[in-house]
């Protein structure tokens, strides 16, 4: 999470390097190479991570009406092995990969988003995201990927507000989910638990809510070299 010039940025057909970091796909595996100093109280962050796919991604899916928004799961449900050397950390488990781009400013094309996972016992997932556009108008996606690759693909269904976080966040869900921990509470940003019921089961589900409004807002953007240490 550290902004660097473009001097440090570098690429090629199979990683991308960014200061002294970087991400490199050695075979069919995406492995992520970590030299950094956290922020806020500096520290060493440094190991590697290995990212296996078990599902094969979808195409890239424009957000906003205009299309100048993407968004890709690149790797829906991967096995992820990290091995850091600082702090002296090793685990493994499930994880997924996406990608957002565009051609503008996030906060110039949304006022929010919702976005959710869960893993379904399977080894297919669920992914859910829904945008708001500055003018109001929303958007909602609904993927349901089978552990075979099959893809479906429609709108979603009506959401339902939770409770807000403490930096006053909305956030929404699908399918009756209930709101279970509260796992990260920024002043733009919220990363949650759910409990997603799904054929008679309750799956964890992974959500996140973003307030581009707010992130646009001058004393947030004030606030974001503290978090986001800008080393050009």
């Amino acid at each position: 999470m550290t902004e660097r010039g473009r001097r440090q940025l570098s690429t090629s057909p199979s990683a991308l390097r960014i200061g002294p970091s970087g991400f490199e796909w050695q075979g069919d595996a995406l492995v992520v190479t970590l030299r950094e100093v956290s922020a806020l109280w500096p520290r060493r962050v440094c190991g590697r991570v290995r990212i296996e796919g078990l599902l094969p991604g979808t195409a890239p899916i424009a957000l906003d009406s205009a299309g100048r928004h993407r968004w890709q799961p690149i790797v829906p449900r991967a096995r992820v092995s990290v091995d850091l050397e600082a702090p002296s950390l090793k685990w493994s488990g499930d994880g997924y990969v996406d990608a957002n781009w565009g051609d503008a400013p996030l906060e110039s094309a949304f006022s929010a988003w919702q976005w959710c996972r869960a893993q379904r016992p399977d080894g297919g997932c669920l992914v859910r995201y829904d945008v708001r556009e500055g003018d109001g108008r929303t958007h909602g996606l609904r993927l349901d990927i089978a552990p075979d690759g099959t893809l479906e693909q429609d709108v979603t269904c009506a959401t339902l507000p939770l409770a807000r976080s403490r930096w006053g966040i909305a956030r929404d869900a699908h399918d009756g989910a209930a709101l279970r921990a509260t796992l990260e509470d920024g002043p733009f940003y919220a990363r949650s638990l759910l409990a997603t019921p799904w054929r008679g089961q309750s799956l964890p589900t992974l959500h996140e809510s973003l307030s581009l409004e707010r992130f646009g807002s001058r004393w947030v953007q004030a606030l974001l070299p503290f978090r986001m240490p800008r080393r050009a």
